[in-house]
């Protein structure tokens, strides 16, 4: 039996599922969260032998003493995983410290984790990546952009999502920028591309061979939503293209990627872009080590009639999976904005699209910031008919 720990568990409110399919495999699952256990949904109950509560994940001397715990108490942990960006780093603390081979070290963190030194690794295999310069002073920033251009977007080198990252248009956007930027943060600065984000979603096994495969298309910038307070959109593809398939594979390869839940994210040129390509072009934007956030898991088994989950357990358990991938649709994320005058409300919108939602909650808030505040997630079996949907969804008076 192989013991897991799982860190916070709890959230995103969707993970218990990664628990359920570990315990249904054999699994021994240890939970380590800061949610009391008597508050835990009674699913996420269901499927821990153990939790672990301390009062902070922040505090890694607490989590620590908890991995230290379970140890005690059944022997080698086999994995230790959470799934989720914002403790990467601290998983592989964590795996480092305690001699947890099977996933990223504390020493593996620069490249998968600073957009700055995930370039060579693209360049490596042929993926063009956008221009950059690491901000440091004012002249030096000017400098770059005597080269490239504005506009340009500056973000933290190493960042979670689209917080802190801005578009700068103008000396007097770079001006206010250096002002007003965190202290003691490191940012990186791109010359802008001109593209739609498209994704390569994949569970690879020990081997670093893909055991599943798909992608999403996010045709709204997620900086733009996270800053103007917009609503969001992004979909799943009921086909994943053949160029996103390959430069996803060359990714895994040249990053090292075994045994994770990944989420890939390429630009697609939307207009040729000197130094770059020409549009429709797929270039590098940055790796993500774990699945695509939120209740995107939920969304690819909508979309491909199958369970990531349980696919994702089955390479813990057994390094393959035997899970089935059924038919294939687009499924949609809308997602709205509080206080904005649609023209048509929930009840218009159920009315009409009811027979092609699968999930319609509340957003934590949490994830509002990039996905809103109130969800619909639709599929449906062409892309006319998404696209039609999104419009009625969005549309406000």
């Amino acid at each position: 039996m192989k013991n897991v720990v799982f860190i916070s568990p709890n959230f995103p409110t969707n993970y218990w599922q990664f628990c359920k399919e570990l315990k249904n495999n054999g699994c021994n699952v240890l939970g380590v969260g800061d949610q009391p256990y008597d508050e835990l949904r009674p699913e996420l109950k269901a499927s821990l032998n153990e939790y672990y509560k301390v009062n902070s994940l922040e505090h890694y001397d607490e989590v620590y003493r908890a991995v230290a715990f379970f140890i005690f108490k059944y022997g080698r942990i086999d994995w230790l995983e959470s799934n989720n960006e914002y403790w990467l780093e601290r998983d592989a603390q964590l795996r480092t410290d305690f001699h947890i081979t099977s996933g990223f070290q504390t020493s593996d963190i620069p490249r998968i984790k600073y957009k700055s030194k995930m370039k060579e690794y693209y360049q490596r295999v042929g993926i063009p990546t956008a221009r950059y310069h690491l901000v440091e002073d004012i002249q030096g920033c000017r400098a770059f952009l005597e080269t490239v251009g504005y506009p340009v977007v500056v973000k933290p080198d190493n960042g979670v999502g689209a917080a802190n990252t801005y578009k700068l248009k103008c000396d007097e956007d770079l001006v206010r920028f250096m002002a007003e930027r965190p202290e003691g943060v490191p940012y990186i600065m791109e010359e802008f591309v001109h593209a739609e984000v498209n994704s390569y979603d994949a569970i690879i096994d020990s081997q670093g061979q893909p055991l599943f495969e798909t992608g999403n298309v996010t045709p709204m910038s997620i900086m733009d939503i996270v800053n103007d307070n917009d609503n969001s959109i992004y979909y799943i593809l009921k086909d994943l293209p053949e160029d996103t398939r390959a430069a996803g594979r060359a990714t895994v390869k040249s990053f090292g990627v075994k045994s994770r839940f990944i989420h890939f994210e390429f630009f697609r040129l939307t207009q040729d872009q000197e130094g770059l390509g020409k549009k429709g072009q797929v270039i590098a934007l940055e790796v993500n080590m774990r699945p695509c956030g939120g209740f995107t898991p939920d969304m690819i088994n909508f979309a491909h009639s199958t369970n990531v989950y349980k696919i994702w357990a089955d390479m813990i358990a057994f390094d393959h999976s035997e899970m089935p991938v059924g038919d294939h649709a687009f499924c949609a994320f809308a997602g709205r904005r509080d206080g904005k005058n649609f023209k048509l409300d929930h009840n218009a919108l159920m009315a009409k699209y009811g027979g092609h939602m699968r999930m319609v909650e509340r957003i934590p808030d949490a994830l509002s910031g990039a996905m809103g505040n109130q969800m619909y997630v639709a599929t449906f079996p062409t892309q006319e008919e998404m696209d039609a949907f999104y419009t009625d969804a969005l549309a406000c008076n």
